[in-house]
């Protein structure tokens, strides 16, 4: 008689590699005729705008640019002014070559140190260095056994869930809308943008995904460091093509704004269009679950059994979170007067905390202030950011996919002292991974021999958690006879009990 096995494949989880690559900044900003010289360099800001991501054997590729933004005070009239630059890159790191079917990668990054410098009343010299980081995780089908036959084979079976990964796209879009200021717009300080998806509908081949952009432009009307802020809503409507999208899976989209310009309208004043560019981050999995052998033995045969260890992969929740927090410390000029406040967000972290894991991550306020002296500075308040939720289990078993962004910073000052009151909203995946030990394979040459045909029951005191699969396991009788005759409806024990094996079935 020889013994059938049924298997099957299930997707699975494979590594996961975090890289890091250093990319250089070094580059030269000229300023425009048509803005003030330099006096004074307030404060330089690099940010990262990943574009494609590319996963070939042994190797991971990334392209984008570093968005080099420098605030310097004019020579004349204090005003406060915004030059930036893109700064190219393509980086390609290594990883550990493997046979898997899919990847998601994740991409961040901070700066390790800027130096940002006036060359000349119209040159603006930047060097420095910017930490790319990459975390990357493999998905594969693996070979498991779900079923047993014949030869007396006894088997355990436990239901092991994973992800599927239909979609994982990021879709660069781009929307417009009309805007009216309220005053002529003389310099642009800062434009930012908060995503809103409203709807991801899924058709027949293909997804539908609705919402807007909520625009804040900062500019200056007239010379001086005075800041006036405009909000707009910039509506988008995107269409992508999917290939046998099941109805079934989980979708869930995000809408990161990396651009926008402002064009005045000709004729018309106060009238422009602000132009977004943003990029539409696409996920779709789909759960899946078999029911796989964790154990066996055989109640005929000596049998050889090899175990194996699969990491499965579950969505452990959606979030769609807002975190508050606060920075606060003394002015080095307790006269100064506040002009703004810019929030730089550092990548999301894993952290302990009471029963499990919690997700934040750091920060820093950059406060502009205009002090007594009649100079403009930038004072720099780091802190940290925690969601409220907390996830049983270890930093190791989770890994998040989110977009974290500042939807408003208020910063006030009273006696000297600021305090800058910051919301950050965090949208993404939180995904949860779950190792499970199981048959990888089973052989039964080997007859058992009955040294004691005389014996027909024997008697086993058990205690409490044990498992009457493992007591029949280690008397080759069948787990079914065993509960028959103990009269026993479930196999895992609660307390110790007196048990009866039969050694004839």
């Amino acid at each position: 008689m020889e013994l059938k096995v049924f298997r099957d494949t299930l997707s699975t989880m494979g590594s996961l590699w975090e890289t890091k690559a250093e990319l250089p900044i070094e580059t030269e900003l000229l300023i425009p005729d048509y803005l003030p010289q330099v006096f004074k360099i307030v404060k330089c800001f690099v940010y990262p705008v990943t574009l494609q991501k590319q996963v070939t054997p042994g190797r991971l590729t990334v392209e984008g640019y570093l968005r080099c933004v420098v605030y310097y005070q004019a020579e004349d009239d204090q005003s406060l002014c915004q030059i930036e630059q893109k700064i190219p890159f393509t980086r390609a790191m290594d990883l550990p070559e493997g046979q898997h079917q899919g990847y998601s990668v994740t991409v961040s990054g901070e700066v390790e140190y800027l130096n940002c410098r006036a060359v000349n009343q119209r040159r603006v010299d930047v060097r420095g260095a910017y930490a790319l980081s990459a975390q990357v995780c493999a998905q594969s089908e693996q070979e498991v056994i779900t079923a047993l036959a014949d030869c007396g084979a006894e088997q355990k079976l436990i239901p092991v869930s994973g992800l599927r990964t239909v979609a994982n796209l990021d879709k660069l879009l781009t929307a417009e809308e009309e805007v009216t200021l309220p005053g002529q717009v003389q310099a642009v300080i800062d434009i930012s943008g908060v995503g809103q998806v409203d709807e991801v509908k899924i058709i027949t081949g293909k997804a539908v995904v609705k919402g807007r952009i909520q625009v804040a432009l900062t500019y200056r009307s007239q010379p001086g460091y005075q800041l006036e802020t405009v909000e707009q809503a910039v509506p988008f409507n995107q269409i992508i093509d999917l290939d046998n999208a099941p109805e079934d899976a989980v979708a869930f989209a995000e809408a990161e704004m990396i651009g926008c310009t402002l064009t005045a309208a000709a004729g018309q004043e106060g009238a422009a269009t602000l132009t977004v560019t943003a990029m539409l981050h696409l996920r779709m999995v789909r759960q899946v679950e078999c029911y796989v052998v964790a154990d066996a033995f055989s109640t005929q045969y000596s049998a050889d059994v090899t175990y194996k260890t699969v990491a499965a992969e579950q969505l452990a929740e959606t979030l769609n979170r807002t975190a508050e927090a606060a920075a606060s410390g003394t002015l080095p000029d307790e006269n100064a007067q506040i002009i703004g406040c810019l929030v730089t967000l550092h990548p999301l972290e894993w952290a302990a905390a009471e029963g499990g894991v919690s997700l934040g991550g750091r920060a820093c306020a950059h406060v502009l202030c205009m002090n007594s002296l009649g100079e403009i500075e930038c004072y720099d308040r780091s802190f940290d950011y925690q969601l409220p939720d907390v996830w049983p289990g270890a930093a190791d078993q989770y890994r998040a996919e989110c977009w974290p962004v500042v939807t408003s910073a208020q910063p006030a000052a009273a006696g000297g002292e600021v305090t800058v009151r910051v919301s950050i909203r965090v949208r993404g995946l939180v995904f949860r991974r779950t190792k499970e030990t199981v048959v990888d394979s089973i052989a039964c040459e080997t007859a058992l021999e009955n040294t004691e045909p005389d014996v027909a029951l024997r008697i086993c005191y058990a205690q409490g958690g044990e498992n009457i699969f493992d007591i029949a396991k280690h008397y080759h009788v069948p787990p079914a006879a065993m509960m028959k005759l103990n009269h026993l409806e479930d196999l895992q024990l609660t307390a110790p009990a007196r048990l009866l094996v039969p050694m004839t079935v």
